[in-house]
């Protein structure tokens, strides 16, 4: 829908809005704040946000043969900061409820970059924000309900087959590929399923974001958190911790951690197979602080990952919470 920069002017630094209206591409200044490094802060996050509210608009639910448009309750949150929470609910589909995680954590992250800034500042955000909402419904009110929309020369266009998203870096997670691999991964599920997979989606996103570990990837296709440290060197320990997928095509029924080792193959040493060495299931869901401890203690350390690689059945993982349920080689 918007586009966000920044611009140096007068000894401040501005923050831009450009968009399509009646008269083609406008900019407009939103802001100014005195420094660089908070202008950046804000036009990441009004980027994101814009994108996030605009992309599920501008794209078709095709999961299991159905033509649908997602929900659109996500831009109530633009404009109505208590109603934030719903933006962590609900169980429609895995891709869009990560798209509404995405969404939180823009707004969240707007709000620190505002917050010790001055009252006017503060002020012209929230009008932005406001701005965009209003422009998003009115557009959207001609197009699902053919209601005309108000005759203002600055109102801003939205093209549901052309939206106007780019910004520096993208959002790969709003993408096509991202969208139809999140939705093969919940094909077959029933909706008890979906939402138990939702949950430990969520769950998987919040500890990879407090977790201190470098090399813990988030593996969103997999719904795994992977600690891969040298998979093609001389500590080729691996670590996954997934969520489960329970009744769809890639059934999971339980919480595991695995703990692995790359097997080269002899023939070309840029190629391996992964080997399992031991797994710890849990029924339940882990506590996301016990996650964190987990991927904190395993730090993308490849001599952690081989000590924990000998930890015997009914053994904690040393320094963690996860007790190990299988063996199936020896170290």
């Amino acid at each position: 829908m918007t586009i966000y920069s920044q611009h140096p002017n007068r000894g401040k630094v501005q923050v831009l809005a450009a968009y399509r209206a009646s008269a083609g591409v406008v900019s407009s200044t939103v802001t100014s704040v005195e420094d660089t490094t908070t202008a950046t802060r804000l036009v990441d996050a009004l980027n994101r946000i814009s994108a996030c509210a605009t992309v599920p608009l501008s794209v078709w639910d095709r999961r299991e043969r159905r033509i649908e448009r997602y929900p659109r309750e996500h831009l109530t949150v633009l404009t109505d900061r208590d109603a934030r929470p719903a933006l962590l609910e609900g169980n429609h589909s895995l891709w869009y409820e990560h798209v509404k995680l995405l969404l939180h954590r823009a707004l969240t992250d707007l709000d620190r970059a505002v917050a010790s800034l001055p009252a006017p500042v503060r002020t012209a955000i929230t009008a932005e924000l406001e701005k965009e909402a209003r422009d998003l419904h009115h557009a959207l009110a001609e197009y699902t309900d053919a209601v005309e929309r108000p005759a203002e020369e600055d109102l801003r266009t939205w093209d549901s087959s052309l939206p106007f998203v780019l910004f520096e870096g993208g959002l790969a997670d709003l993408g096509d590929d991202a969208r139809s691999s999140l939705d093969r991964l919940e094909k077959g599920m029933s909706e008890t399923a979906l939402a138990e997979s939702v949950a430990g989606m969520r769950l998987l996103i919040d500890a990879h974001t407090r977790c201190a570990n470098p090399e813990a990837w988030l593996v969103m296709e997999e719904l795994n958190i992977t600690d891969d440290p040298d998979p093609f060197g001389p500590g080729r320990y691996f670590l996954d911790v997934q969520a489960p997928l329970p009744d769809g095509e890639h059934y999971r029924d339980c919480w595991t951690v695995d703990l692995g080792w790359w097997e080269l193959d002899p023939a070309d040493p840029h190629s391996a197979r992964g080997d399992q060495i031991l797994q710890c299931t849990r029924p339940t869901p882990p506590a996301v602080s016990e996650i964190v401890e987990l991927l904190d203690v395993s730090g993308g350390d490849t001599k952690q990952l081989r000590a924990w690689a000998a930890t015997p059945v009914g053994t904690k993982l040393a320094g963690t919470s996860f007790v190990v349920t299988e063996r199936y080689r020896d170290v």
